[in-house]
């Protein structure tokens, strides 16, 4: 087992875990929630690869209480959670639901509790089904849909909690959401989804505004990055990697931290779909911090002819890493050096426009196995995972060091949970979750990261 001991991060550090609503909490329909994109996609046969559901998932809306003591026992100074868009406004517009909002106060009150701070995600991809049915995040009244819901939210938790995500991973709700199919909602619209980066960000730039409004507490936007690797160093190959930094990175990051969309022109754009005057003031008013989502690089090539990606006219195509990487349970790459890489790289690229980072995600899934324990209690040993974690935390402490203002490290996840299209084929957290019980056992993995915390917290 990897060694505990890490390099010393700076004082004040913050150091969690991160679940989102709709892959832990099930009771989806307690209390007045609406259906939501992903209890469509869900019902839908043949979206999930193990035909499940996420009726019951983690059982954490009934169990939040044995989370929230995990995360104590853990030592964790922070929980980054979301708030289900459909609890609070099943219908996506109108009026609050007290029963939802009633949830999350308990919620953030036994936090409090347990001295643990909130980091409330206000959107984790649970679009209220009905506003999908108007049109979605491809029109731009969902936008202020949004702000309503957020204004909802403030109305009732904004004197509880201090520090707030607007959206999580705008780009795999326009990506793998819209344009590929392979996630909620499920649409195939490839270049056609490009209206909803605007309106996502223009939600995002509309709560920032409500948020600011309503009093002190602090607000950023969490970002899934990758750094882009070509395949080789070919000029069609290097475009390709160029064009793929675009799509996926920074059309999602420059309106934001610069004012300004990347030149699309490699797409056949001259404007950005959407765009109408005064929004990029809306959506690049300034942060407090910059969430960051990493688990992998991405290696680019131009596209092989008659691919599907040629096919739909893009400039690009992924492919799998150099022979010998080693790869995680969903055959991710794992390039701890990458990630540094890539932070070190937004640091540079965008100067004192970037806030502080706050990693919001960073983890890996594995086969994980309950065996019987040297004490005969159950246990989940999963070496591999400790060692991901590990290079990973280095990788931080080693930006830190190249000038990169790291203010904190979220492990996704606490808790195993529903992995979208992948169902329950994937195991992510640091607890390991019996779907069939709901009963929890602490990986080898969670005791590795406690003992970092507590070393860490001294």
């Amino acid at each position: 087992m990897v060694d505990a001991r890490m390099p010393e991060f700076p004082r004040g550090f913050r150091w969690g875990a991160a679940t989102a609503a709709f892959q832990i909490e099930g009771s989806t329909t307690a209390d007045g929630r609406g259906p939501s994109i992903w209890d469509t996609f869900t019902a839908e046969p043949g979206r999930v690869v193990d035909g499940s559901n996420a009726l019951v998932a983690s059982d954490s809306y009934r169990r939040y209480r044995d989370d929230i003591a995990l995360l104590a026992e853990l030592g964790a100074t922070d929980y980054r959670f979301s708030i289900s868009w459909p609890r609070v406004q099943p219908v996506g517009s109108g009026a609050a639901n007290a029963a939802g909002l009633d949830h999350y106060e308990r919620f953030v009150d036994a936090l409090a509790e347990a001295g643990i701070a909130p980091l409330a995600t206000l959107y984790h991809w649970d679009l209220p089904q009905p506003l999908e049915d108007a049109g979605g995040w491809l029109v731009r009244d969902t936008a202020e849909r949004y702000a309503e819901y957020v204004g909802l939210v403030l109305d009732r938790l904004g004197d509880r909690v201090d520090r707030w995500i607007t959206l999580n991973e705008p780009a795999m709700t326009t990506l793998e959401g819209y344009a590929l199919g392979t996630q909620a909602p499920g649409r195939t619209l490839m270049l056609g989804a490009l209206p909803t980066v605007h309106h996502q960000l223009l939600g995002h730039g509309l709560a920032v505004a409500a948020i600011r409004a309503a009093g002190t507490a602090e607000v950023g936007i969490t970002n899934n990055h990758t750094l882009v690797v070509p395949a080789s160093d070919r000029p069609a190959d290097l475009l390709a990697a160029g064009a793929f930094d675009i799509v996926y990175n920074r059309i999602f990051i420059d309106p934001v931290l610069t004012g300004a969309y990347p030149d699309l022109s490699a797409f056949g754009l001259e404007r950005f779909p959407g765009l109408e005057p005064g929004d990029l003031e809306v959506i690049s008013a300034p942060l407090d911090f910059y969430g960051v989502n990493s688990y992998n690089p991405t290696y680019v090539a131009a596209p092989a002819e008659g691919s599907e990606f040629a096919l739909a006219g893009l400039p690009f195509e992924p492919v799998a890493p150099p022979e010998g990487t080693p790869v995680t349970g969903f055959d991710w790459p794992v390039v701890p050096e990458a990630f540094t890489e890539l932070l070190v790289g937004l640091r540079r690229d965008y100067g004192d426009a970037l806030p502080p980072v706050v990693v919001t995600e960073n983890g890996a899934s594995y086969v994980d196995e309950v065996v019987p324990g040297d004490d005969g209690e159950p246990a989940v040993h999963d070496d591999e995972r400790i060692a991901y974690l590990d290079g990973h935390l280095r990788a931080v402490a080693e930006a830190i060091d190249q000038g990169v203002d790291v203010r904190g490290y979220f492990v996704w996840s606490l808790v195993d949970n529903f992995e979208w299209a992948q169902g329950y084929t994937q195991r992510f957290g640091l607890v390991h979750v019996d779907f069939e019980t709901g009963e929890r056992t602490r990986k080898d993995s969670f005791d590795w990261y406690r003992r970092v915390i507590a070393r860490q917290r001294r």
